[in-house]
């Protein structure tokens, strides 16, 4: 063979076996819905302390808004792919199991409150958003006037609110919570240094040790999802004496977890959810979990639902 024939050969060979390789990798990851039917069984993870999203129920029973999502995706699932049983097998995961569930292969499907950013993107994919959310600020009944105001009716993010008088002299020489590992952490951190705020972030394990902060002193405001921060204050003991503002200082989508490259199986988790939103009952099954939805959420939900 001629130096010019090997190294063509070579050449031919590495793109075989990198089209191989692809070809192997898209077959591993693609296959849910064909383990979904050899088997008629389905993992779907939750978060059990993400409430009103998931949480475990009596007998540590599996219950929320996304919960209830994905039981209606299984009950998709049963008719597209025409199975008279599905069994669902429901896992709870927390922190890094969590976090590397759809990678490990613990879940098909996360039902959780996870916001669609392009870092986690780079991991695992999503479905279309379940909910609108974002950054949201919760502070004590006792709070300054002026504080709640600089918060409430601030100039939006794209135009700062923290540099000028008096919004920043309200907003100097305070300490300000957030849930630790969460894009509220980093967005605290971020808008202080940007603005260069004498002020102090302070993460916190989770929304009740935040209120416990915000209710002794120790914190000025608590940063958080929006409406996990809703629902902490709602079933607080101390709920008549904390304030929680109508202002996303974020906005961050939430959507189902599932595996990259799996289009068969986002295809049909968005048929789903998308017959779901379209349903005449979707308004009841809403408020079960987060109260009437004004019409911004409607036209949220109208907008996200895909046509056939």
């Amino acid at each position: 063979m001629s130096r010019r024939n090997g190294r063509w050969a070579i050449v031919a060979l590495s793109v075989l076996a990198a089209t191989a390789s692809s070809a192997l990798g898209t077959s591993a990851q693609a296959q849910t819905l064909d383990r979904v039917r050899t088997n008629s069984a389905l993992k779907l993870g939750y978060d059990p302390d993400a409430r009103p999203f998931s949480f475990n129920a009596e007998q540590s029973r599996p219950d929320g808004y996304a919960v209830a999502l994905c039981n209606k995706i299984a009950d998709s699932l049963r008719a597209q792919l025409n199975l008279p049983k599905l069994d669902v097998e429901w896992v709870s995961l927390s922190g890094d199991a969590k976090r590397q569930a759809i990678e490990s292969g613990a879940a098909d499907l996360v039902c959780g409150a996870e916001p669609v950013t392009l870092a986690r993107r780079q991991k695992v994919s999503f479905s279309i958003p379940i909910f609108p959310s974002g950054t949201g600020a919760l502070l004590s009944a006792s709070a300054p006037l002026a504080l709640r105001e600089v918060l409430q009716y601030g100039e939006p993010s794209s135009r700062p609110v923290w540099r000028g008088s008096p919004a920043r002299t309200i907003l100097e020489h305070k300490t300000f919570s957030s849930i630790a590992g969460t894009t509220s952490e980093g967005w605290l951190s971020d808008r202080i240094k940007t603005f260069q705020l004498a002020a102090t972030a302070t993460p916190v394990n989770d929304y009740q040790q935040g209120i416990e902060s915000v209710l002794d002193g120790s914190s000025a405001v608590l940063f958080g999802d929006m409406p996990l921060l809703m629902d902490a204050a709602a079933r607080s003991d101390n709920s008549g004496n904390l304030i929680v503002l109508q202002r996303y200082f974020t906005y961050e989508p939430l959507g189902l977890e599932l595996a990259r490259g799996d289009e068969d199986f986002r295809l049909a988790v968005d048929r789903a959810l998308s017959q779901t939103y379209a349903s005449q009952d979707f308004r009841s099954f809403f408020t079960t979990w987060f109260g009437p939805p004004d019409e911004a959420t409607v036209t949220f939900f109208q907008q996200t639902a895909l046509p056939e």
